[in-house]
């Protein structure tokens, strides 16, 4: 039964033209029957304080935060979730009665996406992850905290490594890999993760590592989604090793910021559904 008023929610970004979030909620509010619209909103970094406080005027519900707002807008909240503030991002805020609470479902998102998607166990895997940027911290901190073995970072920026190698180390064992030395960190690796952008289209050919490198004893996941199958994931299969989209994450981040919304229950197989069919066009 749907009720008379309409709780809005929605995305600040800067640009957001192309994000398949609105299609996405809006599919899985309208399976539910819960009164929620999702709008993008084209928010400027000069505008982003004013936005907040218009979450707060407006009385909207929350809303996701995408590049370039979510390390600005932490000051901006009231409260920000432990796993957020380790990560040090926020990708969905929450409005409780004027309230604002930062969360960051990116690293869970992708997590729960991994173990649904491969079976894999986490706490056997040794982990090489290509990239050390806002994605690499949430997927780094929050695999850390479910229990990998071992993570090794391997990044353009050594400085930005160390950086986030020093953070996750807390938890678990953590260095940087030199990137002459990224062979044979991979070559006893269980698990490499791109989060990098390097393979997103239009770029489809291009590689974060040579193919020389894979090996079928490897789970091989890529954050990106748009091609569905990056070149490192196509290489990596054709080798024998499993692969993992990042359709999966993108799905699972927003049916984390979903549930913590309306306290329900996401609709994750309609919301992956309406995404991929998006991806096919």
């Amino acid at each position: 039964m749907m009720t008379s008023k309409t709780q809005l929610v929605g995305l600040f970004g800067h640009p957001v033209s192309h994000s398949q979030s609105p299609l996405m909620h809006n599919a899985a509010f309208a399976e539910t029957g819960l009164a929620f619209a999702y709008a993008a909103f084209d928010v400027s970094p000069e505008a982003l304080e004013d936005a907040v406080e218009g979450i707060r005027a407006l009385g909207i519900k929350g809303v996701n935060v995408t590049i370039p707002h979510k390390v600005a807008i932490m000051p901006m909240l009231d409260e920000i979730d432990p796993l957020a503030k380790k990560i040090g991002a926020v990708n969905t805020v929450v409005n409780e009665d004027g309230r604002l609470i930062g969360y960051n479902t990116d690293g869970l998102g992708y997590v729960r996406s991994l173990v649904e998607d491969t079976g894999i166990s986490l706490d056997q895997q040794v982990v090489t992850l290509l990239g050390a940027g806002g994605a690499a911290r949430a997927v780094a901190f929050t695999l850390a905290e479910q229990g990998v073995k071992e993570i090794r970072i391997i990044n353009r920026s050594r400085e930005k490594a160390a950086f986030l190698a020093e953070h996750v180390g807390t938890i678990v064992p953590t260095q940087v890999v030199e990137q002459e030395s990224g062979e044979s960190a991979i070559a006893d690796s269980t698990l490499l993760i791109n989060t990098t952008s390097i393979g997103m289209f239009p770029h489809v050919q291009d590689m974060p590592v040579p193919s020389a490198w894979l090996h079928s004893g490897l789970v091989v996941s890529d954050l990106i989604y748009n091609p569905l199958e990056t070149r490192l994931l196509r290489e990596a299969r054709e080798l024998g090793a499993r692969v993992h989209s990042g359709v999966g994450m993108f799905v699972n981040q927003g049916a984390l910021a979903f549930e913590l919304w309306t306290g329900q229950a996401a609709p994750s197989e309609t919301m992956r559904a309406v995404v991929l069919e998006q991806l096919k066009k």
